[in-house]
């Protein structure tokens, strides 16, 4: 792959504790990897030399949370909390039954179709989940989707108990069978600790298993009220607990004292119609937030990572440079990606060459022009995806 230099960029944003922000730089990438950022007078010699004219660049969006591997859709349900109902994590039963009649051809085509337009937006790291078969047969073949065409795959098994199941009969297939199944073609193990899915003991039981077959953990938690989520987040060494709603002090507190990410999903909360998360209690205390879309047909159904970014600035006190770190740095943090040769969500030499060029001056413009699309290029491991 030849080297290129991105030159003309007016605001360069690398997350990099070293170079920070700075103006009039210039990027270089060759073979899928950044080799050189600094004042654009110094800029090496490249094979090909893009000039941005004075617009932002910055690292792609890394979206630490999505449920992308599934059929179907939930209009109605959408329809009738626009109506005042209120939501229910037993919605995901209707996904379940589509996405279990869908072929392999169809979830994977559907699976594409959002990384597509995940992409064209600025994201260029993904990570999704299964979770919507929920048996041995359907979450292995989404496991084996998944992890041809995502970044980072999550077994999400635990998602919820289907209907006509016991609660420890399923527990029983998800920490055995199940696992051993998918394990071999997942990083990842979540479950949903909330009323209405898994209490505390019975996702210990799941994230215990999960450990045993080396996988990292992810937490689901206080997405629909107070609950333990954050705190076994915490106590078992997970690297993110996502939602984050209703969190109490002692939650908080916790998560700043942890290498546990916050991972906050406002599109998910705006869908649903619960209060934002309170980030700058957690960003105050010291807490490593991420921001991510939650894409899912239910809760969430966007791949808009600005428009996270977007309303976590005028929604949720976040300054415009903490929403993009949290989007970008915050998130690969999530997915353990910030550093070494797996590095995302940072521009620095050795990193993955995936960044996005904004139609704008700077990264305020992601605020200060709410909703209008504001990407202009972007580079996915060093190739131009848009």
């Amino acid at each position: 792959m030849p080297a290129t230099v991105i030159t003309g960029i007016g605001e360069l944003t690398t997350n990099d504790a070293e170079s920070g922000t700075f103006g009039d730089a210039a990027v270089v990438f060759e073979n899928e990897r950044i080799t050189w950022v600094g004042p654009a007078s110094r800029a090496p010699a490249a094979d090909e030399q893009v000039d941005v004219a004075g617009r932002a660049v910055l690292p792609g969006w890394v979206d630490s949370h999505t449920h992308l591997l599934f059929a179907g859709d939930r209009t109605a349900e959408f329809a009738a909390r626009m109506a005042g109902e209120p939501y229910q994590a037993g919605g995901i039963a209707v996904t379940v039954e589509a996405t279990r009649e869908a072929d392999d051809a169809q979830l994977a085509a559907n699976l594409r179709a959002h990384l597509d337009e995940a992409a064209a937006q600025g994201t260029t790291c993904v990570e999704t989940k299964t979770g919507y078969g929920l048996t041995v047969e359907d979450e292995l073949r989404a496991a084996k989707i998944a992890a041809q065409n995502a970044d980072e795959v999550t077994f999400l098994g635990a998602h919820l108990v289907p209907p006509g199941s016991a609660v420890e009969d399923y527990l029983d297939l998800v920490c055995g069978e199940m696992i051993e199944a998918v394990a071999p073609h997942v990083r990842w193990c979540d479950v949903f600790c909330e009323k209405g899915a898994f209490d505390a003991e019975q996702s210990r039981r799941v994230l215990a298993a999960a450990a045993r077959h080396g996988l990292g953990l992810r937490v689901h938690g206080n997405q629909l009220g107070a609950g333990p989520g954050a705190q076994l987040a915490v106590e078992l060494g997970a690297a993110s607990v996502d939602h984050c709603t209703y969190l109490s002090e002692s939650d908080v507190d916790a998560l700043a004292g942890s290498d546990t990410v916050a991972t906050l999903l406002p599109a998910c909360d705006l869908s649903t119609r619960q209060p934002l998360p309170d980030a700058r209690s957690l960003l105050d205390a010291g807490a490593t937030v991420a921001l991510a879309s939650n894409c899912n047909p239910g809760s969430s159904y966007t791949s808009s990572m600005a428009f996270c970014v977007t309303t976590a600035v005028l929604q949720m006190r976040m300054s415009v440079a903490e929403a993009v770190r949290a989007a970008t740095w915050g998130g690969a943090r999530a997915l353990r990606r910030e550093t070494g040769d797996a590095a995302v969500g940072v521009l620095r030499p050795g990193a993955r060459a995936d960044l996005q060029v904004l139609d704008a001056p700077s990264t305020t413009w992601l605020a200060y022009r709410p909703g209008v699309p504001l990407t202009h290029a972007v580079w996915r491991r060093g190739s131009r995806v848009r």
